[in-house]
């Protein structure tokens, strides 16, 4: 059949995404996480005492929406908070976080390894810049 969306680089940008994005999600399954809660755990790992509202900037998720996704991580256990002064906290990963954080991290860095060798060799020293040039400099 003739498809006329595969002329369309957002359609294939879109559809690669799905299907990565799934594929991961069920790996991290696996270590009871969601997306989420693995960009969470990455970056509150590389960023100690990091603010809910710096992390929701980064991650570009609404303040409302940061509320609930911390508490989960906070009641399983896998972060907790810092007074930084009267009215900020920061946040860090606990013991349990730490580990689930190296658990995450290994299966993150074996499926971008897999998903990298896919992409023909002679391209994918420009992927990665290609497709941050599409978000990064709207």
């Amino acid at each position: 059949m003739d498809d006329p969306l595969r002329r369309y680089p957002g359609y294939s940008l879109r559809r690669a995404a799905n299907a990565t994005a799934a594929e991961l999600a069920a790996r991290l399954s696996d270590i009871g996480l969601k997306q989420v809660d693995a960009s969470l755990l990455l970056l509150i790992g590389a960023n100690p005492d990091v603010t809910a509202s710096a992390l929701g900037r980064e991650l570009d998720i609404q303040r409302a929406n940061m509320v609930p996704l911390l508490k989960r991580l906070e009641d399983a256990g896998l972060i907790d908070r810092n007074p930084l002064d009267g009215k900020s906290q920061g946040l860090v990963l606990t013991r349990d976080g730490e580990a689930r954080r190296e658990q995450a991290l290994a299966i993150i860095e074996r499926f971008e390894a897999e998903m990298l060798a896919r992409v023909p060799a002679e391209h994918r020293h420009h992927l990665l810049p290609a497709l941050d040039a599409l978000w990064r400099n709207p």
